[in-house]
Order: structure tokens, then C-alpha cells, then sequence
């Protein structure tokens, strides 16, 4: 994913150096090359030190001007959208996009930095000092306006009077230290919005998964303290019981062996719920070492999903032999066609597309549990690419098959630096438009990024590429592409180069044998004639 400067682009404030990159004010040209500069074997201990602290001090000016240019950025995309009749309700919609966009963010980041530049640039002018000056980096700010996001203006701005920050209030102060002094000022600025706020919190419950290391995860769950501390105290007080029965685990394993069990009914914690896995054929029939993905985790070892396969599912034995890549997944019994296709996975077959009935079996696992069910279904993809095959529809919905294949090939949504679980199956080219019901013109896309890009001068448009591909346009003219995330056993690069130049030398060694083979033939009939 890359973004191009396109016409109107948004020119920021500062002068421009030959190299036509902006040059923000405030920064010298010798301040620049020394940031620049990757000689440092000639500094000592001393001087390296300074400089990391400089480069900080700038770090921090330079995240006081972003915040400066967000807030004149929004207001010009107000006034432009209020030109263009835009409801008064709706002006500002897809400038916290398009601010995320040209910051490498994800929109919700990008909805989140705008709130900062606003709260810092409008209301807190202390603390926009101190983020200037480099007495406060853009961290410790952001803390600062969130632990008074729920007051009125004129609140934040006497707490914010009150902490200045910009006379060195918080030197050497951590985290901790500065959420408590905000809060605090916070608290006694208005105690009634502090007790709204913490009733209404409880409606923000909400449980996310985030990949670890080693194919492990966090389960994180958001809820009022009460229930959060009894969840927990249940847990330990259940993992002391097994333990003091003589269970080897430790206190931690229990807990979360306990917590896994109590919330999918069984001790391994997949059966009857839905678990998809991609891999190639090879990796799943022939011990290839090609990684396979678990959607909604990310890229997981080949021996590993085969263990899961195996140590989940052993019981299952599935009578169809897949001649190519591999859809298989686990669920529990009543899972079936109608809902659930498992896994994908992308080999050397064809350019074609079979999508066959599974033929399952299930059986009881060793503990006896509820049985387990593997469904395999093929999918082949262009060689070398990984692009999965064509599927088309005349309906302006995408059916069920075709949103399937959109999701495997997408995985999560298509805005650039996005990875926001795909919820709207979007057509690129929009249908009132001529756009056609297609794996091309479809994408996968988050909610709130489907909504920024039906704005006003929000474009996007199919582009040819080894996989899916397209191209958005923003309001100001900036272009930004999208590439769909190679799925596993697709070629990199640099093994498409080899295997291109294993196949021109194949080519010239034909090529030098037909010759030989030619002058031999001319030099025997020249001698037997």
C-alpha cells in the first residue's frame, strides 16, 4: 500500500528544500541534516546522548505542528463542504480519514489525533507549549486530554491553566503521575460530569483479540470494575481448588484454561464454534513448511496448524482427497453448508474455481467430548499470484458464496492501514454507477470506512495488479492503493524472479540443443549428399 500526491493535494505550511520535500518551520537546515546525517562513529558517549534528546525535543515539535495543521485542515474542509451544501450535522465527515491516511494510521487512529489536535490547538494552549517547547512529548499530552475529555471547554482550559504543563510541572513525572494529577484537577472542576461519565462507561463494554507472539493471543474484555473484579476472583478461587486437588498447572493456566472452558462449553474450546485456518494442500498433505493464516490472528507455523488439525480433529477423517489447495477448517456438529465455510488454502492448481458439497464424518474425541467435523473445500488460484479465480453475480447484493470468497481474499478491511474486521461487503464502482456484483468490483471494508467513502469526493476504482487492487481517492486529490494480502503459498517477488530466470534459462538451453540438433542434420545430409 502506497500513497501518490495527487492534484489539490493539501500543501502544508513551510518552505521547500530542493529536494521538493516541506521543511516545517521552526527546523534549520543544519537541524534537518543532522537528523539525517548516519555518520556517528566520530560522536562519544556524551554527544550521542544530547543528540537522542534533541531529535526528542524535535520529535515533540514537530507532533505540536501536525496537531496545528489537522486543525487548520479541518477547518478548510469544513468551509469547503459548507460551499458544497453539506448538512450542518454532517461537515468534518472524512477529514479524520484523510488525516490517517497521510499519517500511516488506521481512520479510527486518525479520528483519535484529530480529537487531540482540536482539544490541544482550541483549549489547551498550556500543554500545546510544553508539546512545542519538547517538555512533553505527544504521549504524555494525549493522556492529558483524555483524562479531561469530559469537560466543557472552559474547564479543560482552567485544568490545563492549573497543570502547566509548559513550566515544567510534570519533569521526570511518568504515566501514572500524570493521569493522577489530571484527573484529580478534573475531579474537583467538575464532580457531576465525572459521575456521568462513569456511569455511562458501562454502556462501552466490549471484548477484543489481539495477536501475541508464538501463536498466542489476548482476550481483552472492557467491563465495570465489579463484575471485572469478581470475574477474576472467581477464576483464582477455582484454580486454588484445582491446584490444592493436586492439578499440576499453574495458577495461571488454570485460570485461563477455566475461563476457556466456562465460555465455549467445552475443555478445548472450539467445538460447535466457528474456526477457520488457510493453508496450501501442500502444508496440510505433504509437511510443507509454507505458514498458513488464521483469520481474525494472522500468519501461524505450517507444523502448528497441522497439530491443531490433528490434535482437535484427530477422530475426523474427511473422503475427499483434494487434488489442490485445501479449504479445511474445524467446527462442531450443526454447522453446515449454509453458514460456515472453514478454511482456504492456495497452491499450484489451475486458474479455475471448484466449490464442492463437503463429505464430513464426525466421532468423538478422546475426552469423550462433543464431536469435531473437518470440512474441506477446494479453491484454486492463478499460479505464482495467489489470486484467488473470478466469481460474478447479476444481483446487486453479493450472495453468500461471493461475500465467502471476498472475505478469504481480503481478510480484514481494504482501507490502507486498517485492520478493522471486514463488516459491509462494498461494491468498488458503486451499482447505481454500472458497478457489476464481482469479486473485482467487491471489497471488503470495515463500517465506519464504508460510510467515509460514500463522502463527497471520496473515490475508489479498480487497478490491475499480481492481486486485487484498487485505488482511492481523497477529497483533496491524494491517491492511495490497497493490495489485497498475499494468502499463503503465494510467490514473493523474488521467488517469481527465479522462477522466471530458471524458466528463460530452461528456454536458451532448448534453444542451443535445436540448433545443435539442426547442424548435425544439415553437416549428415551435406555428407550424404
Amino acid at each position: 500500500m502506497d500513497g501518490k500526491q495527487g492534484p489539490g493535494a493539501f500543501q502544508p505550511a513551510g518552505e521547500i528544500d530542493s529536494a521538493g520535500a516541506v521543511k516545517p518551520e521552526g527546523v534549520t537546515v543544519a537541524e534537518v541534516a543532522l537528523a539525517l546525517s548516519g555518520d556517528v562513529a566520530e560522536l562519544n558517549g556524551a554527544q550521542l546522548i544530547a543528540e537522542i534528546r534533541a531529535l526528542e525535543d524535535q520529535k515533540s515539535a514537530l507532533a505540536a505542528r501536525q496537531a496545528r495543521l489537522s486543525v487548520a485542515f479541518d477547518l478548510l474542509q469544513r468551509r469547503e463542504q459548507a460551499d458544497a451544501g453539506m448538512p450542518a450535522a454532517e461537515l468534518g465527515a472524512g477529514v479524520g480519514a484523510q488525516i490517517a491516511l497521510a499519517r500511516r494510521e488506521s481512520p479510527a487512529k486518525g479520528g483519535r489525533l484529530l480529537g487531540l489536535a482540536k482539544a490541544l490547538v482550541t483549549e489547551m494552549p498550556h500543554a500545546l507549549a510544553a508539546l512545542e517547547a519538547g517538555q512533553l512529548n505527544e504521549w504524555h499530552a494525549t493522556l492529558l486530554v483524555r483524562e479531561t475529555a469530559g469537560l466543557t471547554a472552559e474547564d479543560r482550559a482552567a485544568v490545563d491553566e492549573e497543570l502547566a504543563a509548559d513550566t515544567g510541572t510534570f519533569d521526570g513525572a511518568g504515566d501514572r503521575r500524570i493521569i493522577a494529577a489530571a484527573r484529580a484537577a478534573a475531579y474537583r472542576r467538575d464532580p457531576r460530569t465525572v459521575t456521568q461519565r462513569a456511569s455511562h462507561a458501562a454502556t462501552e463494554r466490549h471484548v477484543s483479540l489481539r495477536p501475541a507472539p508464538d501463536t498466542m493471543c489476548y482476550l481483552t474484555a472492557l467491563l465495570p470494575a465489579a463484575q471485572g473484579v469478581a470475574m477474576y476472583a472467581a477464576l483464582t478461587r477455582h484454580a486454588d481448588t484445582l491446584h490444592n486437588a493436586g492439578d499440576s498447572r499453574t495458577r495461571g493456566q488454570l485460570m485461563t484454561d477455566t475461563l476457556v472452558e466456562r465460555t465455549t462449553g467445552t475443555s478445548g474450546g472450539i467445538s460447535g464454534i466457528e474456526l477457520q485456518l488457510v493453508m496450501t494442500d501442500r502444508t496440510l498433505l505433504q509437511g510443507d513448511s509454507e505458514p498458513a493464516r488464521l483469520p481474525g490472528y494472522g500468519i501461524v507455523p505450517a507444523a502448528w496448524a497441522r497439530d491443531l488439525l490433528q490434535n482437535e480433529g484427530q477422530a475426523t477423517r474427511s473422503r475427499q482427497k483434494p487434488q489442490g489447495p485445501a479449504r479445511t477448517g474445524i467446527g462442531g456438529p450443526g454447522t453446515g453448508e449454509g453458514g460456515t465455510e472453514r478454511t482456504e488454502g492456495t497452491g499450484e492448481g489451475g486458474a479455475r474455481t471448484e466449490d464442492t458439497n463437503s463429505t464430513t464424518d464426525t466421532a468423538r474425541d478422546t475426552d469423550g467430548d462433543k464431536a469435531f467435523t473437518v470440512w474441506l473445500r477446494r479453491l484454486y488460484t492463478a499460479p505464482g499470484t495467489g489470486e484467488l479465480t473470478s466469481m460474478d453475480s447479476r444481483a446487486r447484493l453479493f450472495p453468500p458464496g461471493l461475500r465467502r470468497f471476498i472475505q478469504t481474499r481480503d481478510d480484514t478491511c481494504r482501507t490502507p492501514h486498517c485492520d478493522a474486521p471486514i463488516r459491509h461487503f462494498d461494491h468498488i464502482i458503486p451499482w447505481h454507477r454500472g458497478g457489476p456484483t464481482t469479486q473485482a468490483n467487491g471489497a471488503g471494508l470495515c463500517e465506519a470506512c464504508n460510510h467515509t467513502k460514500e463522502n463527497p469526493g471520496w473515490t475508489a476504482t479498480p487497478r490491475p495488479g499480481p492481486r486485487h487492487t484498487l485505488e482511492i481517492r481523497t477529497p483533496t486529490g491524494h491517491t492511495y492503493h490497497s493490495t489485497a494480502p498475499p494468502l499463503p503459498g503465494t510467490d514473493t517477488p523474488a521467488a517469481v524472479s527465479r522462477q522466471q530466470a530458471k524458466l528463460r534459462y530452461r528456454e536458451r538451453r532448448e534453444l542451443l540443443h535445436r540448433l545443435k540438433s539442426d547442424k548435425r542434420a544439415r553437416l549428415s545430409r551435406a555428407h550424404a549428399a
